[in-house]
């Protein structure tokens, strides 16, 4: 599959007098795996929201798949194949699990593929709850497996992921990871990762970009970035070597 890349350059995002995000630039291209990391409020999170629609950068561009998609609506950035999760898993109320992807399909490709639909809940392992409610029937390690399948379900060339992994335990990290992995081989998707444990990172990811006070301060593979006393000085207020 030919690869698509995101392209951000320059993206600025002000609230009021607080520069969340500050002349951010990077490639992500559909066959990468990145973690996307940083202390709290470095700007993340507001990054994934501005790359998928729900906050207008101040200033910046921000493509994909060739196309300036600032102006975009969020299907329409769903339907070029940017997909995305959520760092609170979002159900849908009153719906089953099978309905969740549904919609979600429905939304990200204009049609339902039930064959698809089947595929996507053997894989994150919730064949066994589609006729569940999603929203008060499901574990926590279920619910961060169902935002992976909504994100799957909508045919996604890159995926957005907001601390999918926060919360899970070793055991479930691990087999989570796997599974990200699985899905990243599997079905040929880009992943980028807002993630806090480095040694996850380290395990999971090609590369890493780190931001802090909103600005990009390291890209590059993990061992040489959590090398970079920039970055170990983000993390612990202290200098290396000083």
């Amino acid at each position: 599959m030919p690869q698509a890349e995101l392209e951000l350059h320059d993206v600025t995002i002000r609230f009021g007098g607080i520069t969340a995000v500050n002349k951010v630039s990077m490639t992500i291209g559909t066959h990468d795996l990145v973690g996307l990391v940083g202390p709290n409020g470095a700007g993340k999170t507001t990054l994934f929201n501005a790359i998928s629609g729900l906050v207008r950068p101040t200033q910046g561009t921000i493509r994909f798949d060739g196309e300036d998609v600032l102006k975009a609506s969020l299907h329409k950035r769903a339907r070029l194949g940017l997909g995305r999760t959520f760092q609170v898993p979002q159900p849908m109320h009153e719906l089953t699990v099978r309905e969740n992807l549904i919609v979600a399909q429905r939304f990200g490709s204009g049609r339902v593929d039930a064959a698809r639909i089947d595929e996507i809940l053997a894989f994150v392992g919730l064949d066994g709850k589609a006729q569940r409610n999603a929203a008060t029937e499901l574990a926590l390690t279920e619910l961060k497996a169902l935002e992976v399948g909504k994100a799957l379900a909508t045919h996604p060339k890159l995926l957005l992921l907001d601390e999918v992994l926060g919360g899970l335990e070793t055991a479930s990290k691990r087999r989570f990871m796997q599974m990200l992995r699985d899905v990243h081989e599997r079905y040929q998707v880009g992943i980028l990762i807002i993630e806090h444990d480095i040694e996850t990172v380290m395990n999971l990811c090609r590369r890493v970009c780190v931001l802090n006070f909103g600005e990009l301060i390291a890209d590059g593979p993990p061992a040489d970035v959590f090398r970079d006393p920039a970055v170990v000085k983000s993390y612990t207020g202290e200098v290396v070597g000083a």
